[in-house]
């Protein structure tokens, strides 16, 4: 048994896989998110702990068979957050998060340091990076920034928990602006561009290797053998790729979790930070990624449904696709939490436009699932600039769920998408295959491999070119609205 651990921005969630890659056992356990003030988002790192001690019990209770024969664990996470330990290893403060804003002058001050950074970095100076928010620490947060011992991502928060070792590995790594992608080592001059030392930095393997062991008191709790390895295991974006095997050069998927991605594999490092890409060192050696990132996905609909005081989200859909007859009359901006790819705006946000006294509710969520879909076809755009194409996109994450949304997303975007059978499961699965992988008895081909395809949903093209003159229009509204994001 491998044992698949993703610290999620809305969950933790875990599963049990076996030799054949099938699930035994898998649960979540929800998370929320903290807003202090505008532009900024959190979360404390005991939370994470927490919930994930909760999410191994609940498969200990419902399998205690199958974990007492884990092999190895795997770990994935969202990626960027900042999670400063004290001396005594403890959280100085909440983790700053992927999503958050507030380091926005910060990444001015970085590009005047040091211009080449994107290259080096694999990405333009984004604020949701880890290496901007430890710059406005250092100005707002003075006192508290010299107290700070260690440096960790949110899942390697999590190792520590589990095995007292301070490691990350390459692909959560290139989400800080600190590492050289093509070297696959920590950029010291960008770290000292950040006034800290390497030494608070944690130490760099890769994500199928050994980072760590299940510590005694912890084994003993779940039945686990003592010693059992924890791998390096990937940021979320890389261990969805490990679970759908895009691990081969032009693989790739697109991502509908909180936020959503689209993800390509690559067999070289192929920096594009012009294109607001992100070029990224892989979970497994030798290997990168391009990425196009949007800060939103399937939170868009889960925020809709809330507003709109519904609790099934399935029943809402059903009602959605029955309603849908034409491209809907109301355009929605998805920047809730702003946007990376196509236009580096923290401050974007959300906007409904259109509305009239005779819109209904089915009509909103119709208008918020082809806004995703439309941010989607617009960092594909930056994507084909960039001489990069996948031929068929698999869809993963909790948006994968909805066949209606799928269909959706391949019409306006004009290109065939696969569903995966067990698609939601995404980046915990795949860090149960890097557990399986660190053993170092499999090759990647033979643990990679792609999942069974449910069923391919081509576009109808008639569709798509009625989607046009809409897209064209949602690119216009935001255009005519991007200086009146930005705070006074």
């Amino acid at each position: 048994m491998f044992l698949g651990i993703d610290v999620g921005t809305s969950a933790v969630k875990a599963l049990l896989i076996d030799e054949n890659s099938a699930t035994i056992a898998e649960t979540d356990v929800p998370l929320s998110v903290s807003n202090p003030h505008p532009f900024w988002s959190e979360q404390n790192p005991s939370d994470w702990w927490n919930a994930t001690l909760r999410a191994i019990d609940e498969l200990h209770r419902q399998n205690p068979t199958a974990i007492a024969a884990t092999r190895a664990i795997g770990l994935s996470g969202q990626m960027h957050g900042a999670t400063l330990l004290d001396v005594h290893d403890r959280p100085l403060r909440p983790a700053i998060l992927w999503n958050d804003g507030r380091a926005k002058q910060e990444c001015d001050e970085l590009d005047a340091l040091l211009p080449d950074l994107g290259y080096r970095a694999g990405v333009a100076t984004m604020p949701g990076m880890t290496a901007p928010k430890m710059i406005w620490l250092r100005k707002h947060e003075p006192d508290l920034f010299t107290k700070i011992k260690t440096i960790l991502l949110p899942k390697d928060y999590i190792r520590f928990c589990l095995s007292g070792e301070k490691i990350t590995e390459m692909s959560d790594a290139a989400g800080t602006l600190w590492l050289d992608e093509a070297q696959r080592d920590w950029n010291e001059q960008a770290v000292a561009a950040c006034d800290i030392s390497m030494n608070q930095l944690p130490t760099l393997v890769e994500g199928s290797n050994i980072a760590g062991t299940l510590r005694a008191e912890l084994a003993n709790r779940w039945g686990i053998k003592p010693g059992t390895i924890i791998a390096g295991g990937g940021g979320d974006a890389a261990t969805g790729g490990i679970g759908v095997g895009a691990v081969r050069h032009g693989d790739g998927f697109i991502s509908l979790g909180t936020s959503s991605q689209i993800f390509v594999a690559s067999d070289k490092y192929r920096p594009k930070p012009e294109e607001l890409l992100h070029s990224f060192t892989h979970a497994i050696p030798g290997h990168w990624f391009q990425m196009a990132v949007l800060l939103n996905g399937a939170s868009c609909l889960q925020w809709a449904a809330k507003l709109l005081g519904e609790s099934d989200i399935g029943a809402l859909l059903d009602r959605v696709e029955a309603h849908h007859h034409a491209p809907s009359d109301i355009l929605f901006l998805p920047y809730l939490n702003g946007e990376r790819t196509p236009h580096n705006n923290p401050y974007a946000r959300g906007v409904f436009f259109g509305l009239g006294s005779d819109t209904s509710r089915e009509t909103l969520v119709q208008s918020a699932l082809e806004g995703v879909a439309f941010a989607l076809s617009d960092a594909q755009s930056r994507l084909h600039a960039a001489g990069t194409r996948c031929a068929l996109p698999g869809v993963i994450g909790g948006g994968a769920r909805s066949r209606y949304w799928t269909q959706l997303i391949s019409d306006i975007m004009g290109g065939p998408l696969a569903r995966y059978q067990g698609a939601a499961k995404g980046p915990a699965f795949g860090a149960a295959r890097l557990a399986r992988l660190a053993l170092g008895q499999e090759s990647v081909e033979e643990v990679c491999q792609k999942p069974v395809i449910e069923e391919v949903i081509e576009p109808d093209m008639s569709r798509h070119e009625s989607y046009q003159p809409r897209f064209a229009k949602f690119r216009r509204v935001y255009t005519a609205l991007a200086e009146e994001f930005t705070p006074s």
